[in-house]
């Protein structure tokens, strides 16, 4: 049969050699954001028909992958790819099946690192995307023509594939300029494991942190709580642990202020008692400006001598009268501190009780309509 055959001429001289690809998928070993790529390890068969090939019978004969370097075999590459290998455990991973009508089937074992350019913004609830490429290398369409193989054979694999964080959510296959074929997939994330460890905690210490309104403003230490750390990359799960971060200081902000409030309003309430417990300043000052009817005699003659005596000295009323204008000033000063305190500081925390919950849950409502389905 291989009498008079030259492998280094392609077949049909005549026109193109229509070459048919197929492929399964038999396994797909990582998929990396970091390096934006996959790699899967996938069978290729590859089929066309070559006249220098025909024996007669119904038969097929099926040869030892090591004559590969006795027949012409297409270039096919993976232009896409950036690190493939050929499995050669024991030997070299290689099928070539002869039909009697002249069609060879060379199939081979490979697995292929392949790029896929991923969009991670929406992280963890993304759809990736990726493509498969198989090219000519030397021809052009004058000498190979590349195709699908009809039907449901050109592609297995795909839809039974089992992966740790993604599922094959669709897939279908296109040809362009008859030397390229192009497999489009596209990986959905299996939102289910970031759930319960990333969302779920963060939940959990935004309800924790609502705590603190039912306790006591005066247990500074138990209404107090710490920040978790987050990542510098913005995606999806980062805006979500930036709300819950933002609810967990407002908190602790809300807590500020309800405190603030109440240590303000017991000074208030301090100051007037003390002011209620020395009320005797006004009644001492009206005293001391309202001259006595009907004073001695012996009493009024000495008033010169005693201006005089007292001369350079403040008159008793006006030193009483400078004495009680402190406590003016602290009127006035107490008006102000009035206008930016609250009457009753507790109602904060019963205010807090319902708008943060409220709010919290609007903003996840918002959040997952937006990621999940815009």
């Amino acid at each position: 049969m291989m009498k008079g055959y030259n492998c280094y001429l392609r077949p049909n001289f005549n026109g193109p050699v229509e070459i048919g690809m197929s492929l399964d998928v038999a396994s797909s070993d990582a998929i990396s954001e970091i390096n934006t790529d996959c790699t899967a390890t996938i069978f290729l068969r590859q089929r066309w028909q070559g006249s220098r090939l025909i024996f007669p019978g119904n038969e097929s004969s099926s040869l030892d992958g090591r004559l590969v370097s006795l027949l012409w075999i297409p270039d096919t590459f993976i232009p896409d790819s950036k690190r493939s290998f050929l499995h050669d455990v024991t030997v070299d991973n290689r099928l070539i099946r002869i039909f009697s009508n002249g069609t060879v089937l060379y199939a081979l074992r490979i697995t292929a690192t392949i790029a896929c350019n991923m969009e991670l913004t929406k992280y963890p609830t993304d759809r990736q995307p990726c493509t498969l490429q198989l090219e000519c290398w030397g021809y052009n369409l004058q000498d190979v023509v590349f195709s699908w193989t009809p039907g449901n054979d050109s592609v297995k694999g795909l839809g039974t594939l089992r992966l740790a964080q993604y599922s094959v959510e669709s897939y279908y296959t296109s040809t362009s300029s008859f030397l390229l074929l192009v497999l489009y997939f596209f990986l959905q994330r299996n939102i289910l494991f970031f759930i319960l460890e990333t969302y779920v905690p963060y939940i959990l210490l935004v309800v924790l942190s609502w705590v603190s309104f039912w306790i006591s403003q005066s247990s500074v230490p138990a209404r107090t709580t710490s920040l978790p750390n987050a990542n510098c990359f913005i995606k999806a799960i980062d805006v979500y642990l930036g709300i819950c971060l933002t609810f967990i200081f407002g908190a602790l902000l809300e807590y500020a202020c309800a405190h603030l409030y109440t240590m303000q309003h017991q000074t208030i309430v301090d100051v007037q008692r003390f002011n209620e417990s020395n009320g005797n300043c006004s009644i001492q000052l009206v005293l001391s400006a309202t001259p006595d009817k009907g004073p001695p005699q012996d009493t009024q003659e000495e008033a010169p001598d005693q201006s005089v005596q007292s001369k350079g000295e403040q008159p008793m009323g006006k030193q009483t009268s400078n004495g009680c204008g402190l406590s003016s000033v602290k009127r006035a000063s107490r008006k102000a501190v009035s206008v930016m305190s609250v009457e009753n500081p507790h109602n904060i925390d019963r205010h807090a009780r319902t708008f943060f919950p409220v709010m919290f849950l609007l903003v996840n409502i918002f959040y997952w309509l937006y990621y999940l389905f815009i």
